[in-house]
């Protein structure tokens, strides 16, 4: 994540990756569903596996990094939770808000190599070339597509350049996706966050500290799991207003399927459009909106200069039949639903008001 204002880029951004892909078609799943390494052995350089179709390998861990953009900051926090912070040569990831707010003042500090964005909202190739890096990162295989003026997989290892894509987003933005990583995609979960974290464990031979990461951040989700266990499954309603441009009738960006279903599941609730369609965020109109079940509305913050409390006012106003305008029931989160490290912090921030005092 992957508004089109020229002070808000990466809004922009979000446009255009939305443009360039379209949405996924993600399916509910539990955050359990894929396995994730839970005892850890020492990389065995060179290390080689296939990413997203492509065989790439590493003779030692990486010293040079490259974070490309993609509207993500699922790739440069899992970095910074690792401790990884001083292989990153330049990193173009950042919301300048999170759930986590530490993890500001942590991305802005990472250096940012003095690159600039092309019109595709990412570092164009001579850019990319010139920094040298020695692994480049991409949160989808759209980082290395060639149209839009990125350096290419195949480019970078003829400079002796690694890539590397965030595998649950194979099928995003590769017109030649596997089943499999098409199912991968649609069934993105908290797990899937996880797995990463595990991938660069791997990558830069810190497994010990992934598999610790790991069991900490899967130990607070499963802690809220067992307190909101068998309470009612409240409905709940994630809206984006900073993300408005994504939807077809201007709407606040509704997010559905996936780690967004699953994350909401973990708190103890169900998506409001649970079970809608991937044309949802893009084609959801008023009356849909004004006669969905709300229970509990979730404000989405994108970037800093937002009011999520001033945006929920305007919702509850807009919707007053929502059971939660009548009892003024929100909360906030920014990145902690989207893929990436906090999505326990999400979980914990929901949990306590779907299921207050539970």
């Amino acid at each position: 994540m992957n508004p089109c204002h020229v002070r808000r880029p990466l809004a922009a951004a979000l446009c255009a990756l939305v443009a360039l892909t379209g949405c996924g078609d993600p399916a509910g799943s539990e955050s359990g569903s894929a396995a994730v390494p839970t005892a850890s052995t020492a990389s065995g350089y060179p290390l080689t596996f296939d990413n997203c179709g492509t065989k790439v390998t590493f003779q030692r861990p990486p010293q040079r990094v490259l974070i490309l953009n993609g509207t993500s900051v699922a790739e440069v926090e899992s970095f910074i939770m690792l401790g990884l912070d001083e292989s990153v040569l330049a990193n173009a990831q950042s919301y300048g808000v999170s759930d986590d707010p530490a993890m500001i003042g942590r991305i802005k500090a990472l250096p940012t190599g003095g690159l600039t964005m092309n019109k595709n909202f990412d570092v164009p190739a001579e850019q990319v070339l010139k920094l040298k890096p020695d692994l480049v990162v991409s949160t989808w295989s759209g980082g290395f597509d060639a149209k839009n003026g990125f350096a290419t997989r195949e480019q970078l290892a003829a400079a002796g350049i690694t890539s590397l894509v965030n595998p649950v987003n194979c099928a995003m933005g590769k017109p030649e996706a596997t089943e499999e990583e098409k199912r991968a995609y649609r069934n993105q979960s908290i797990n899937s966050s996880l797995e990463f974290i595990a991938l660069l464990g791997r990558v830069f031979d810190v497994q010990d500290r992934a598999t610790d990461l790991i069991g900490k951040l899967r130990a607070r989700v499963e802690a809220v799991r067992a307190r909101v266990a068998g309470r009612p499954a409240k409905k709940v309603l994630i809206a984006y207003p900073g993300m408005a441009m994504m939807n077809a009738n201007g709407l606040p960006a509704v997010m559905t399927g996936g780690i967004y279903d699953d994350v909401i599941k973990a708190a103890g609730g169900v998506n409001a459009f649970a079970g809608q369609s991937s044309d949802t965020t893009r084609t959801l109109n008023t009356e849909q909106l004004a006669t969905a079940q709300v229970d509990v509305l979730v404000v989405g913050q994108f970037t800093p200069d937002e009011q999520p409390e001033a945006e929920a006012a305007k919702l509850f106003a807009a919707y007053p039949h929502w059971a939660a305008s009548k009892s003024r029931t929100y909360a906030v989160v920014s990145d902690g639903v989207y893929l990436g490290p906090l999505n326990a912090v999400a979980v914990e921030k929901l949990s306590k008001v779907v299921h207050p005092g539970d």
